[in-house]
């Protein structure tokens, strides 16, 4: 039997319109479990419990059909006053970026509002944060993996134009990788 699986990664639209986009949670915020797409399967897994006492500042996932150099889906982080259920499709407005190097690695990380939100959607650019919010995101980043002996370095911010380029570049890529070629 030869049955085809159904994964998110490959088989979701992530609808962008130049402002909004569909995300995927993998990990809703608050949370110290770092669940992660099984790539193969589609299927979500527990990486680990991480290391130290620190939780997720939002709810954190991936955008269906980018790919990175970091061999993954392009990371998103939502912003919404809920923790969003892993799975779980959120379409989102694009604010912003924080670039960083995981190991060395670049590592982006899309900054959106939960476009659904009352209490978030009115924001428009990551400027408009509170600047303790961005420093809190830094901090979290910088600090996750310290007691696992891994180095991750949050260059810069960015703001929505930065994070609209960053999107479609790895559209491109993902397509260059993907598209009529064999998963």
């Amino acid at each position: 039997m030869n049955e085809k699986l159904f994964n998110p990664w490959h088989d979701v639209s992530h609808d962008f319109n130049g402002t909004d986009i569909t995300g995927i949670i993998e990990i809703p915020k608050g949370t110290r479990a770092k669940y992660e797409l099984d790539k193969r399967s589609g299927m979500l897994k527990l990486d680990r419990v991480l290391f130290a006492s620190m939780y997720y500042p939002a709810n954190y996932g991936f955008i269906p059909r980018t790919f990175c150099e970091d061999n993954d889906p392009l990371d998103i982080l939502i912003l919404s006053q809920v923790d969003v259920v892993p799975l779980c499709l959120v379409k989102a407005k694009v604010i912003g970026v924080m670039q960083m190097l995981d190991q060395g690695e670049a590592d982006d990380k899309i900054i959106a509002v939960s476009a659904g939100d009352p209490s978030v959607n009115h924001i428009n650019d990551i400027s408009e944060l509170p600047p303790h919010f961005i420093s809190e995101l830094r901090a979290f980043f910088e600090d996750y993996k310290k007691l696992e002996d891994k180095s991750v370095v949050v260059e810069e911010f960015g703001g929505r134009e930065a994070a609209v380029r960053i999107i479609e570049e790895s559209f491109v890529l993902y397509d260059d990788t993907f598209v009529g070629n064999k998963r």
